[in-house]
């Protein structure tokens, strides 16, 4: 990775040398502060830095393009999107349930982009844009829709508290606690379903689906025995206990397109959580409309991506543009650490 960013240094310097920012004739402003030229005159090629990083980063691991979007949810959910999720410590929201699993190398690599994107523009762009703009970019990498996504968050001073933390959405979560958890943070039905879809590739560890085998086969909502069996016979092996993986789509795991939801309607869902989104008559219809039309699905997952960005976020003087987004410029009560490459095992979303 360290060559990667040597190089990568380079080009973007290079690139901006170069390449000449051509901001859109109507620029929208919405209401949260955030504007889709942010960074017109203080980082024009903030954009084109992103994507050209995240691209290389992916071409070593395509693993990271998950890891990020899970990232990105784990981030706006709680409190909004304000890159608190990356922050290390005593009192990191990385060290909760929910969070123990997301990836060490995807978290690292918003740092190694921010390090980067602050050596040609200096420190004037947040950990929270670059975790927004990497997303999009490592969703489109992995074939995924593209979309505009305005500017100008700021980042977080210190992390969610746990009980914020957990609020997020646990795997064995039924469709109706799914949709009020949704909805208390502004999100609708049709948000809940299309975003369940980044379940579409990625990994999650025994420990988050056992309960659709484990004591007996899942029924409520039920699950395909022979996939359960698979999966029963695949995690008898899981010890410690979540150091076996398995791919969340069983058709088409490294890439972003509407399988998932074909999967769901073989009763192939991993989670309890997923799989009731095509049995509930609240989402059926909408999980059933996204297997059929890819095009619908990339339409109403970006739509609902570029309205999750926009949760809670600070702006203007709120908040900070972290010079390491591992740790807060003026620091809380939280003893920071660097990050490594163990990833930890619980229950996933």
């Amino acid at each position: 990775m360290a060559s990667t960013r040597a190089a990568a240094i380079i080009l973007v310097a290079f690139i901006c040398g170069t390449v000449h920012h051509n901001p859109a004739a109507a620029v929208k402003v919405d209401t949260t502060g955030l504007s889709f030229n942010f960074y017109e005159n203080t980082c024009p090629h903030v954009e084109l830095i992103v994507e050209f990083l995240v691209g290389e980063f992916i071409r070593e691991d395509a693993g990271l393009a998950p890891a990020l979007i899970r990232i990105f949810f784990h981030d706006c959910f709680p409190q909004g999107c304000d890159a608190s999720v990356l922050l290390n410590g005593t009192a990191s929201e990385q060290k909760e349930i929910p969070n123990q699993t997301l990836r060490p190398a995807a978290l690292k690599l918003i740092e190694d982009i921010r390090e980067v994107i602050h050596k040609v523009c200096g420190p004037v762009v947040s950990c929270a844009d670059i975790l927004a703009l990497a997303t999009r970019d490592a969703l489109v990498d992995a074939g995924g829709p593209s979309y505009a996504i305005p500017l100008g968050r700021r980042d977080g001073l210190a992390p969610a508290l746990p009980n914020i933390t957990n609020t997020l959405p646990a795997p064995f979560f039924t469709v109706p606690v799914l949709i009020k958890s949704f909805g208390d943070r502004g999100l609708n039905v049709t948000d809940l379903v299309a975003l369940s879809g980044a379940h579409s590739f990625g990994i999650s560890h025994c420990p988050s689906f056992k309960d659709r085998f484990d004591p007996v086969n899942d029924n409520n909502p039920a699950i395909d025995p022979k996939f359960a069996e698979t999966l029963k016979a695949k995690c008898a092996g899981d010890n410690p206990a979540g150091t076996v993986t398995q791919k969340m789509d069983v058709r088409t795991p490294d890439v972003f397109d509407n399988k998932y939801y074909f999967d769901l309607i073989a009763k192939q869902g991993l989670f309890k959580s997923d799989q009731g989104l095509v049995v509930h008559p609240a989402t059926n219809r909408t999980a059933i409309r996204f297997a059929l039309n890819q095009g619908a699905f990339f339409d109403q997952f970006a739509k609902s991506m570029v309205k999750m960005s926009q949760m809670d976020v600070l702006t203007g003087t709120q908040g900070e543009i972290r010079n390491n987004c591992a740790v807060p410029n003026k620091p809380a009560d939280i003893e920071t650490t660097a990050p490594t490459e163990d990833e930890g095992l619980a229950n996933e979303m």
